[in-house]
């Protein structure tokens, strides 16, 4: 899983969340995007509560133990 927080835009939280073996063509097509509130996605997965604070620019990715490990922030 590939993580980054991004400028908001409308008025979401910024947060992008990505499986992490997307291509460029997969992820250009909007179908493939949905817009879902945060607390959804720590609902799905409480491991990213820790993480929800961080500045835009951060981003993150599982290691092989599926920890969270800080790419930048």
């Amino acid at each position: 899983m590939y993580v980054q927080r991004e400028t908001a835009e409308r008025e979401d939280s910024g947060w992008r969340f990505f499986a992490g073996d997307e291509d460029e063509a997969y992820i250009a097509r909007k179908e493939h995007h949905g817009v879902y509130d945060v607390n959804t996605i720590v609902n799905y997965d409480p491991t990213i509560l820790p993480f929800i604070d961080l500045d835009i620019g951060s981003a993150l990715e599982r290691d092989d133990a599926g920890d969270f490990v800080v790419l930048r922030q």
